[in-house]
């Protein structure tokens, strides 16, 4: 079974839970019998506070989750600035994914775009033939109905590929009400935040390809080391903080 390690940086104690006991002694001269009545007002009693604490920790089933703020009034891919990224791997390309990317709906409002970075060789040809490709996936959706919590814990481990069981979970401190860093393989990490209604997600794909179709396969077979997505992790979350901070007016 695979656990789910925590970054290591800025961490609190797990949150612990007490069971106490709390049996009273009985009267002296023996035991006293209790009155019917008594054993249904006490469990009537009992049943309120419970349900007042239900409505207290997880509100009405119709209210509506808190977006803290964030919004997505026009685009945000175009001027998302990657900042760490960039100066760990490479300036992002001008140019991004055409089509839509952005959905306005009653129920929700989405953004999502693909990335694509220089890398650190710029437009220079690496030896041998190979070349090392780096892409951003953003994707920012804000729930205006429903509690997105459920869904967000449930997908723990599904990619938009698919159901990767044996990935590297790794929750982050600090970061919206829940936090974590998906490693699926060497090519691709991915990093997924809750805040409220909002979820927020910066995936980094690294991944190298041959650009001459017509060459040996001897050649194609010299494939040079390509970077770990992983090592870009501590980018991964600056610039999530950095697009957070942008959405939230």
């Amino acid at each position: 079974m695979i656990s789910e390690p925590e970054l290591t940086g800025q961490f609190g104690p797990e949150n612990s839970r007490e069971v106490m006991d709390g049996f009273g002694s009985e009267p002296a001269g023996g035991r006293r019998e209790r009155r019917p009545w008594l054993w249904a007002l006490g469990g009537a009693v009992v049943a309120t506070a419970l349900c007042a604490s239900a409505l207290f920790l997880y509100g009405f089933g119709d209210r509506k989750p808190d977006l803290h703020g964030y919004r997505l009034d026009e685009d945000p891919c175009p001027s998302l600035r990657l900042k760490s990224i960039g100066a760990a791997i490479g300036p992002r390309e001008s140019a991004i994914d055409s089509g839509p990317r952005i959905v306005n709906h009653p129920a929700l409002d989405q953004a999502r775009c693909y990335i694509p970075l220089r890398g650190p060789n710029g437009d220079e040809q690496p030896a041998r033939g190979w070349s090392v490709e780096y892409r951003v996936e953003v994707t920012v959706t804000l729930h205006k109905q429903t509690d997105p919590r459920p869904e967000f814990e449930a997908l723990r481990r599904v990619t938009d590929l698919a159901v990767a069981p044996e990935a590297k979970l790794e929750t982050v401190p600090n970061l919206g009400d829940r936090a974590y860093l998906l490693t699926v393989d060497d090519e691709t990490s991915e990093l997924r935040v809750l805040e409220g209604g909002a979820v927020f997600s910066l995936s980094l794909s690294v991944f190298s390809y041959y650009m001459d179709e017509d060459s040996s396969e001897e050649l194609r077979d010299d494939e040079p080391d390509a970077p770990k997505a992983s090592e870009y992790h501590s980018a991964l979350i600056s610039d999530m903080r950095g697009l957070m901070a942008s959405l939230k007016h």
